[in-house]
């Protein structure tokens, strides 16, 4: 499906950006992929990055294009031609959102209706949006403006008429290994010297996910998306008290009080949710709730309802990881600290 497509990705610099790229890269030959972003020095640092990797035939097939999501008319010019959005850009910092209101509600919020405007006018063929668990009952500011994004992009369905535009959200936690994650902070904290590693509450629970299953369960939306879905991957959970445990097995742990808008357990589909929401082996689906779905032409075949009332929760969820377990995975991921 993405072979000969142009394919453009907003914060394509970012950690999902990047691996994304590599992805697409070395399993498709597409015409052309977009780095949209703000940027230029991080999008330096990743053309040479991947030309020392993939040399210069397959690096020739990446655009930079400078650009903000807030900007309209910069998104209008980067989506001309463009078959397939990635829209991975926007303030994710907790704290940085607290502090800065209006910033993030510029970014997530209108930036978001930026990239459906340009989509639709565009005729972009498909938009996948990632979201965050931070979006389900949100509990900050940063969570507040990706639930917005999200019921953004879900009822922008109902705007596509002759474009046949389609959008989805895909939906997922904290990154194992992601820049600014739990794993590269500690190891950076041992790196320095530290014997003592911060835990913010004991019983703080996460799933695990890497980048490559966040980038797999991107293509599954982008291959069988009929528009509407939101996109839930299934994983393990862990205590984060673990991965100090882990990666510090002879050292001792500091508990510093949980922080403003931090919930000690991950939530990726609610009880509520829980009656529009379809299994399908390694992933879930939830279903919109509107006028234009049509079961007929918008549901996925093969899924099998979950329970009403269920709730897919990191703290209730019935796989999990332990210390040796964690360590064995830390040791897999390439961290940059």
């Amino acid at each position: 499906m993405l072979n000969n497509s142009s394919i453009l990705v907003t914060g394509g610099t970012g950690s999902f950006g990047k691996t994304f790229t590599s992805w697409a890269l070395e399993n498709y030959d597409p015409a052309r992929i977009i780095i949209f972003s703000r940027d230029e020095f991080k999008q330096d640092l990743m053309f040479k990055t991947f030309l020392k990797k993939y040399g210069e035939e397959k690096t020739k097939k990446l655009r930079f294009f400078i650009g903000d999501v807030r900007d309209k008319d910069r998104l209008y010019r980067a989506f001309k031609g463009v078959d397939y959005v990635v829209h991975a850009a926007a303030l994710k910092q907790v704290p940085a959102c607290e502090y800065n209101p209006f910033e993030a509600i510029k970014t997530n919020i209108h930036g978001a209706q930026n990239v459906i405007d340009a989509a639709l006018d565009r005729g972009v063929k498909k938009v996948v949006a990632l979201s965050t668990d931070k979006a389900v009952n949100p509990i900050n500011l940063y969570g507040g403006t990706k639930l917005v994004s999200d019921k953004l992009f879900i009822s922008a369905n109902a705007y596509t008429g002759k474009s046949g535009t389609l959008f989805c959200v895909v939906r997922y936690g904290n990154v194992s290994g992601s820049r600014g994650s739990v794993i590269p902070f500690f190891m950076q904290l041992l790196k320095q010297g530290r014997t003592s590693l911060p835990i913010t509450h004991a019983q703080m629970t996460r799933f695990w996910m890497t980048l490559d299953d966040a980038v797999i369960l991107v293509v599954k939306a982008l291959t069988e998306s009929k528009g509407g879905e939101v996109y839930v991957h299934k994983n393990p959970s862990y205590r984060v008290i673990d991965i100090a445990k882990a990666l510090n097995p002879d050292g001792t742990i500091e508990d510093i009080g949980i922080r403003e808008g931090e919930k000690i357990h991950e939530c990726m589909i609610t009880s509520e949710d829980s009656v529009r929401t379809y299994e399908y082996g390694n992933f879930y689906i939830i279903y919109p709730n509107f006028s234009w779905w049509k079961n007929e032409l918008h549901f996925t075949q093969g899924g099998k309802p979950i329970q009403e009332g269920w709730e897919y929760n990191s703290g209730t969820n019935t796989v999990w990881l332990d210390a040796d377990e964690l360590r064995t995975r830390i040791n897999k991921l390439d961290i940059e600290i």
